[in-house]
């Protein structure tokens, strides 16, 4: 029987909708850059519920101009663009008209009609960086439209940027420099290698740049190199001062780095001070966490502004006269921000931020007295609000006022439930006590007990935090799903040690993790233990793969989104700048032992143990875990007679981002859980 699909322009490409004598489950059909393999038509209301939920905007910002304008990026149609806002609650002027998402941006330090930005091509993150001229509209390329690019930085003259990529060999990550007004073949200042190096600032007199050589999250160093010449400094730990001879108790000091943190450390990001003698960073030097610290580029000397911290500090600004440093702190989730006052090296009382908040990003203006940043929570959705500093001594008054309002759609706000924090015991121990994973639960209002999706995060050196999802909202108001979101073992944000128990051969102590939260559901009166589903992207759909193949009694199904099946496969076929990076986290398949040992745990091998039906998502521009991955796995379930549905899009990469795309790829989802449901 011939079918007819088409995609209904009202609901904005939500569904593909079949007539009445359709067959319920097409072999293959394709809809624009969609290719629906397996999937039964979309029928009932869902395509219109689900479509009043994922009306739902935000805005993030981006940026300060010179002029005092914010630059924001927000969607009004298929992708973000870029905005300007003038004031508070301002209107939204928009800049760009781009067909690709538009999600970074930086300003010219002194002239407010230039702004750079990156764009890649359907989600292939090979991120060419553009001049854009506001007052005429022209966009021209800085680079060379194929390679990789990194966030650029702007020197403080304006006239030029620096930023690192991989256009030498298409492996090898360098920084380059290049004068924006006069353009040219881009100049190397610091040749790489195999490590991901990030621009983060020039200093004041613009004849240094200061970068981050990543190797992996637990393993990172930060560099100060001489733009005229390239020459390198690194920036390492001094070692600690020497014990004092007199007896009696010893002082602590903050100034240098403890031996006590043995092995690599980690550098997140970095910031030339002011009077150009020293540089601000973060750390885990001194111990488990994150810290804010300076040091003094020309003595060595070194102290943390965050001593004894208990959680991860996570970004940072510096207002550009130097007075300030505001910060934020994870904690468990939840951001607490920080201004401290360089001079009197006291905190500033700052008004307090809405209950749960995540702090996306931050910035001062060029004045030093207003610092924007962009905020959201579980119930609420990102928006800007900006700190506007007084004029008094020796600290100023504060004052907090919001710059944007997203529209949630056609939704009653006091429907969106919180998430509540939630600690289950797994099946280690830390000295004498018991492990606990942390997570967030996220439970309808009505009575249970509810069909439960545990949605397990990607990295893995990641955390789940509560930030506005409308999906999750529509699970848990509409199809009565209570959502759980593990950080299990690997995550960041609980400390060094935590993050490196899933390295190499500790992979599976992490799929454990997910065995211990199925006891824990299984314990939970309102949560059915008989109807739970796991989710996870990238990393996450490995997490699931590997779930299906250890606890598919104990799981109706799965979805895996852009994961891995086979770590020997993704290693062999993942970007070339990205594959040792990766080795460092799950081990080097070129050793014969790790290679096996890869081969063992990989779901692709251990596919006749997965019983219960999946969906696989994947973008077939994906350059971290290729389309591959996806469609060995799609075969290998298929060929055993396994229930699988494969959706694809031709115009993403890693995760889909173009509203027509993730609204299908969200009702998919939401058609896969429904059958599960209703199956039981």
């Amino acid at each position: 029987m011939k079918q007819r699909w088409i995609l209904p322009a009202l609901l904005g490409g939500l569904a593909w909708c079949a007539s009445a004598a359709q067959a319920p489950a097409p072999t293959r059909v394709e809809a624009g850059s969609l290719i629906f393999d397996g999937i039964p038509a979309a029928t009932g209301d869902d395509a219109l519920k689900l479509g009043r939920w994922l009306e739902s905007r935000s805005a993030s910002f981006l940026d300060w101009q010179a002029d005092g304008s914010l630059i924001i990026t927000t969607r009004f149609a298929n992708v973000s663009q870029l905005h300007r806002v003038r004031s508070a609650m301002g209107m939204r002027e928009q800049l760009t008209w781009s067909s690709e998402p538009l999600t970074t941006v930086w300003s010219h330090p002194q002239d407010a009609s230039l702004l750079l930005f990156g764009r890649d091509k359907g989600g292939d993150e090979n991120r060419q960086l553009w001049l854009h001229n506001l007052a005429t509209g022209e966009e021209r390329l800085l680079t060379d439209g194929k390679s990789r690019h990194g966030a650029p930085v702007f020197a403080h003259d304006g006239r030029r940027i620096a930023f690192s990529s991989n256009a030498r060999d298409g492996a090898s990550s360098d920084i380059y420099t290049t004068d924006v007004q006069v353009g040219g073949v881009p100049r190397l200042v610091v040749t790489g290698g195999s490590e991901a190096l990030s621009v983060e600032d020039w200093s004041f007199d613009d004849k240094r740049i200061a970068f981050i050589r990543y190797r992996s999250a637990a393993d990172s160093e930060l560099v100060v190199a001489e733009v005229a010449t390239g020459t390198q400094t690194r920036l390492e730990p001094l070692p600690p001062p020497p014990a004092p001879a007199s007896k009696g108790r010893k002082s602590r000091s903050a100034t240098r780095a403890p031996a006590a943190v043995p092995g690599p450390v980690s550098v997140a990001q970095a910031r030339f001070s002011k009077d150009g003698r020293g540089i601000y960073f973060i750390s885990d030097r001194g111990g488990e966490f994150l810290e804010l610290r300076y040091r003094d580029i020309y003595t060595g000397v070194e102290q943390s502004l965050t001593p004894g911290a208990r959680w991860d500090v996570e970004r940072f600004d510096q207002s550009p006269d130097g007075r300030y440093v505001a910060y934020t702190q994870n904690e468990a989730g939840v951001d607490r921000l920080v201004l401290y006052a360089t001079a009197t090296k006291a905190n500033v009382l700052l008004p307090p931020l809405p209950a749960g908040s995540v702090i996306q990003g931050m910035g001062f203006d060029r004045t030093s007295r207003q610092l924007a940043v962009t905020l959201e929570n579980a119930q609420s959705p990102r928006d800007v609000y900006v700190y506007t500093l007084g004029t008094e001594a020796p600290l100023p008054q504060v004052t907090l006022a919001r710059w944007t309002q997203s529209e949630l759609g056609p939704i009653d706000r006091t429907k969106a439930v919180a998430a509540v924090p939630i600690q289950f015991p797994t099946w280690d121990t830390v000295g004498s006590a018991q492990r606990l994973i942390s997570g967030f639960v996220y439970k309808p209002a009505t009575p249970g007990p509810h069909p439960v999706l545990i949605n397990i995060h990607g990295g893995p050196e990641s955390q789940y935090r509560p930030r506005w999802d409308a999906f999750t909202q529509y699970l848990v108001n509409e199809l009565g799903f209570a959502v759980v979101a593990p950080n299990v073992r690997g995550s960041s944000g609980y400390g060094r040690t935590f993050l490196r128990l899933d390295d190499g051969r500790l992979r599976e102590d992490a799929v454990r993790d997910i065995g211990s939260l199925l006891v824990w559901i299984g314990l939970q009166p309102d949560l059915d233990r008989s109807r739970v589903v796991a989710m996870g992207g990238s990393y996450g759909g490995y997490m699931t793969l590997a779930s299906l193949v250890n606890y598919g009694d104990r799981l109706a199904g799965g979805i895996d989104v852009v994961g891995i099946s086979n770590f020997v496969t993704f290693l062999t076929n993942t970007a070339s700048y990205r594959r040792d990076l990766r080795r460092v986290e799950y081990g080097d398949e070129r050793d014969p032992d790790m290679r096996l040992f890869l081969q063992g745990i990989s779901p692709l091998n251990n596919a006749a143990a997965i019983k219960k039906p999946l969906l696989v998502v994947q973008g077939l521009n994906d350059p971290r875990v290729p389309y591959t991955e996806a469609e060995q796995m799609v075969a290998r379930l298929r060929g055993s007679g396994g229930e699988v549905w494969y959706l694809a899009a031709r115009d993403e990469g890693h995760g889909f981002r173009k509203k027509p795309n993730v609204d299908a790829y969200l009702l998919t989802v939401s058609q896969f859980l429904r059958r599960l449901n209703t199956s039981k």
